[in-house]
């Protein structure tokens, strides 16, 4: 402690003694810095508040329909690009700065110089932005501010609105080109089924074709089988006369045979209820023998006379059920012959058909991709289109001015009054800092210690300064003349402070 508090002790009695060179070099820091604080210009701060509205009632309404923009990365976008050098120059052509410019280094001095001075404060969760910009002269400054007000409200919606007309620019060649594309597609599938009209698929391979046609031509074997077996029946029994034919070939009364049948059931009949005596079984056995006589009698004459035999009723039926059964065996015949053409030709094609087939597969899906592509690409179109008149619509985003930009008539800087203090602290801190380092450069020995430990000689004793009475008279006029420098010097700064603080109230 002792040391630090003799280390103190000798860093003041070194300031002391160069005590008119701080004092000196404290007033020329304090004059020239309060001088150059009092000519800073005005600074006149003009600003505006601005409200995005994201909430639209388009969105939930339009959702899938087209590709809705993203507002907030939008006004996100454009408050971090708003403060750029092609947006900057706009603002200076706006308010006629450029003109100011007559080389192209002072326009990028001006440029940089008018980015420094622009803020732009604001959040994405409020939505409220503020522009603000500082100058010399307040019309500019509210002019500045009106003119990046303006692109801002504008950017939002030029950008993608440009990128929507692009983006639709772009669909419409790529339509063209698949419409070409489909076109020669159809045309080539035309063609192709306009020269394999009959090898063509209808609702199945060509496989399933054959073996219908295999199918349908047995069925017509069959019955054209069965309708001849039919007609032959018919000639066998016009050919005995209309009656009835047995195994053995011979020729039987129809009348005949059924009255014969009858009389056999009726007989069974009654045996069923009466004994071999009853006169009703006596009878109907007599008349069962009868009939029988009589079948064999007829039996006997195989071959009727044709003249009686064409004249009777059954064989006129038989004739007309004869010609029908002729004309069924023709049209079964006519068929049989078709589908024997048919499958004779289908196999004859087989060995080119799966090829055909495999072509027209290749044909239809080329076409059906062609297809599909062309009506994607015009759906995009119309959500672009859609999209880039949502992008321009006011209804999506809503600006609402909140504070709009004003002339000042009140300067907002320089802030003299904390610059005014800053100079006088730095004046008197340079004043300590020359007569410290004059001290340094100018070292001299303030007490006995210092000169033992410097030099390593014992000191054996010390004269003190005698002072005569004008040399203490002289010494007294210095500490009053420092005094008074010094007193002077805060009164110098109390006195600005508050005429500064004057004027601010006023």
């Amino acid at each position: 402690m002792a040391e630090i508090t003799a280390l103190i002790l000798n860093f003041l009695k070194a300031i002391g003694k160069y005590r008119w060179h701080a004092v000196a070099i404290t007033w020329l820091v304090a004059l020239i810095g309060w001088a150059v604080v009092l000519k800073l210009p005005n600074q006149y701060e003009s600003s505006a508040r601005v409200y995005v509205d994201t909430q639209s009632i388009l969105k939930p309404l339009l959702a899938g329909m087209t590709t809705l923009p993203n507002v907030q990365q939008q006004v996100a976008f454009m408050r971090q690009t708003l403060i750029s050098r092609p947006n900057v120059e706009k603002v200076m052509r706006d308010t006629d700065l450029d003109v100011k410019a007559t080389t192209a280094n002072e326009k990028e001095r001006m440029v940089d110089e008018l980015m420094s001075k622009i803020t732009m404060a604001g959040t994405n969760r409020d939505d409220i932005y503020t522009i603000s910009y500082t100058s010399t002269d307040p019309k500019l400054a509210k002019d500045v501010v009106q003119s990046l007000l303006t692109i801002f409200m504008e950017g939002s919606f030029g950008g993608k609105k440009q990128e929507s007309d692009k983006a639709i620019v772009f669909i419409d060649d790529q339509i063209r080109n698949t419409e070409e594309k489909l076109a020669a597609a159809e045309n080539r599938l035309k063609e192709f089924k306009i020269k394999n009209m009959g090898l063509l698929p209808n609702g199945g391979d060509f496989g399933s074709k054959v073996a219908s046609a295999d199918n349908a031509l047995s069925q017509a074997r069959l019955e054209l089988a069965e309708a001849e077996q039919s007609a032959s029946a018919i000639r066998r029994r016009m050919a005995t006369g209309g009656g009835a034919v047995t195994s053995s070939g011979t020729v039987v009364d129809p009348e005949l045979e059924s009255r014969l049948a009858a009389a056999q059931k009726n007989l069974d009949t009654l045996r069923l209820q009466y004994t071999e005596q009853h006169p009703d079984i006596i009878g109907t056995k007599r008349l069962v023998e009868q009939l029988q006589v009589q079948k064999k009698e007829a039996a006997k004459k195989s071959r009727p006379d044709p003249a009686i035999a064409a004249a009777s009723p059954m064989m006129q039926q038989l004739t007309v059920s004869l010609s029908d059964a002729e004309s069924r065996v023709a049209a079964l015949r006519a068929r049989v012959n078709e589908y024997s053409n048919r499958v004779a030709t289908l196999r004859t094609q087989s060995t080119t058909a799966p090829e055909v087939e495999a072509q027209l597969v290749q044909l239809n899906r080329d076409y059906e991709v062609n297809r599909e592509n062309y009506q994607q690409l015009v759906q995009r179109r119309e959500q672009a289109r859609l999209s880039g008149d949502l992008t321009s619509a006011t209804n999506m985003m809503t600006f609402r001015v909140v504070e709009p930009p004003l002339v000042p008539t009140t300067a907002s800087g320089p802030n003299r009054l904390a610059l005014f203090s800053a100079v006088f602290g730095a004046a008197l801190l340079a004043g300590l800092v020359c007569a410290f380092l004059m001290a340094q450069v100018r070292p001299t020995f303030l007490s006995h210690a210092a000169l033992r430990e410097t030099t390593g000689v014992p000191v054996l004793g010390s004269i003190n300064m005698h002072w005569t009475g004008s040399q203490k008279v002289m010494r007294k006029r210095r500490l009053f003349g420092l005094g008074a420098a010094l007193l002077v010097l805060f009164g110098a700064y109390g006195v600005g402070v508050a005429a500064m603080l004057a004027g601010s109230a006023a």
